[in-house]
């Protein structure tokens, strides 16, 4: 007997990228029925990144760093020199060290963790005066877990320093510079409930809807072998998930076929997601707009209306939904497409989307960043 499978229960809605003025202004419309793996929407529960921090000395400026005038720095420098047999007899010695800095790390352990004696990159910033990091090396620091009660020493960091960008210099990466000094063992078993894994659903995906057919996926997958259903949705961002008999031994191999399993995507959820600074929209799923009227600047915009003609100015008619659809209003995608023909600057778009969002003519999450 084969496993059963769901089958696609909606036509495919393709991807729609709208540019406005040259910015990318992404309308994405996630396919209704799209098939994807778990492991793409879903992470196994135990999994979980870990931030290491440390505050450390980068040394070989060129007359950039902040030695020389802050205090702070001038302490940690002599400190240092002090650890290397090399005492100063006071801070005066080292007002001319202005190709020191003290910067701030940062590291992090990936979630599926990580052995002792493994390297992982490293971001350093400096947080004084220092002008510039650029052609700097990273003293020997060690760093922490950002969990004060663990104070056990997690990775020693170190290295030259590497400016990606053109303009901020203050901040840097030193790739493989933490060498790891404890073993990151993140378990995804939970052994006292008798052997169960559970799935956390993303957030951006995590509905009721969602997590009973992950459920329902598993149990398809698994029920003949099982003789019986092994997972349970226990809520719109979690499934509990029993390992079978035959994977007891091997609790590895079945998260890799659990993770592994398709899923139909019933719905995706209706979402704006609007970044003021760039003029960047993004929208899933099926985002209606209520009938309304909307005026900025010289720009009259009837969303769901007749379509009548306005005295002056430009004008844009939004048609509403095909009486067949079964919906009411409009489709942002149809106004924002309008907008894009009148060439309407990126960040009046950003506006206008965001009126909509607060008259309440928006139906969908709103996210502004």
């Amino acid at each position: 007997m084969k496993t059963q499978t769901y089958q696609a229960k909606f036509a495919c809605i393709g991807v729609i990228a709208l540019l406005l003025l040259g910015t990318p202004v992404a309308m994405q419309q996630q396919a209704e029925g799209a098939r994807t793996r778990l492991e793409n929407i879903c992470t196994l529960d135990g999994q979980r990144e870990v931030k290491l921090t440390g505050l450390g000395l980068v040394v070989g400026l060129n007359k950039t760093g902040d030695g020389g005038k802050n205090l702070p720095a001038m302490k940690a420098l002599a400190t240092a020199l002090k650890l290397m047999n090399s005492p100063v007899l006071g801070l005066d010695e080292l007002r001319g060290a202005d190709n020191v800095a003290i910067v701030m790390i940062e590291a992090t352990v990936p979630a599926t963790g990580i052995r002792r004696g493994q390297k992982i990159d490293c971001y350093v910033s400096s947080f004084l005066g220092a002008k510039s990091l650029r052609g700097g090396r990273l003293l020997a620091t060690p760093l922490e877990e950002t969990d004060i009660s663990t104070d056990r020493v997690a990775g020693i960091a170190s290295g030259a320093i590497r400016i990606e960008g053109d303009k901020v210099f203050t901040t840097g990466k030193i790739p493989n510079g933490v060498v790891i000094e404890n073993n990151f063992i993140n378990g995804f078993l939970n052994a006292k409930k008798g052997g169960i894994i559970t799935l956390m659903v993303d957030s951006h995906k995590a509905s009721f809807h969602t997590a009973s057919e992950v459920a329902y996926s598993v149990n398809s997958e698994f029920g003949f072998e099982s003789g019986k259903e092994i997972a349970k949705a226990t809520g719109p961002n979690s499934v509990e998930v029993h390992i079978p008999k035959a994977y007891k031994n091997d609790a590895v191999k079945f998260a890799a076929r659990l993770l592994d399993i398709g899923i139909d995507m019933p719905h995706t959820q209706a979402r704006v997601v609007v970044n003021a600074t760039t003029g960047v929209v993004i929208v899933t799923g099926e985002v209606r707009i209520d009938p309304v009227v909307i005026s900025h600047d010289k720009l009259t915009i009837e969303v769901g209306g007749s379509g009548g003609a306005t005295s002056g100015g430009r004008f844009v008619s939004v048609p509403q939904l095909p009486q067949e659809s079964g919906q009411s209003g409009s489709q942002l995608q149809e106004l924002v497409r309008a907008l894009k023909q009148l060439r309407v600057p990126n960040k009046e778009v950003v506006h206008i989307i965001r009126e909509l969002h607060r008259s309440g003519k928006l139906h969908a999450v709103y996210d502004e960043h």
